[in-house]
């Protein structure tokens, strides 16, 4: 699709200032003009009047289920569903079976979003193994596989010193 010129949506776009009724012109996939009454260049004509135009939503609480528990949700199909309400991003919790407490579950994760979704997956690490909240899990090597945070999703660490040091491994990984 050479251009796409999307018609009196309400554009809302903080990083702009944006918040006003106007149309968007996108060309050769990017934003290439937001203003009012544009011409599109015989290219398609969206009509959004009482829609919302923004850049993509990003849910940082996602339970993908994969790897172990596909029968409830997979990368693929979670993002999907993500993207149907305007997600293009999605941080999944480490509540996977195994557990993503260790590199090799971050870089499962990883390889099947590259794979399958049609989204940004970013893995969230467990902070404890197992999210048990006994014992520290690989937080500085997931960090080196991928992970951008850690959470045992719902599970408080009551061991004030096992989350002190978690905090000092996400700030300072291996």
């Amino acid at each position: 699709m050479e251009s796409l010129l999307i018609k009196n949506g309400r554009v809302i776009d903080p990083s702009q200032n944006l918040d006003k009724v106007a149309d968007i012109l996108i060309k050769n996939g990017k934003v290439s003009q937001i203003g009012s009454k544009l011409k599109s260049p015989a290219g398609l004509v969206i009509e959004a009047k009482g829609l919302i135009v923004t850049p993509g939503l990003i849910d940082i609480h996602v339970h993908l289920r994969e790897p172990g528990r596909e029968d409830e949700e997979t990368i693929q199909s979670g993002s999907e569903a993500a993207a149907v309400g305007g997600f293009t991003a999605i941080c999944c919790m480490p509540n996977t079976s195994p557990v993503n407490d260790n590199p090799s579950v971050t870089s499962f994760i990883l390889k099947e979003s590259e794979r399958r979704a049609i989204t940004h997956v970013f893995p969230i690490g467990a902070i404890t193994i197992g999210s048990a909240g006994e014992q520290l899990a690989e937080i500085g090597e997931m960090v080196n596989a991928g992970v951008v945070g850690i959470s045992d999703d719902g599970k408080g660490v009551m061991n004030g010193q096992l989350m002190r040091l978690s905090l000092i491994h996400i700030s300072e990984p291996t």
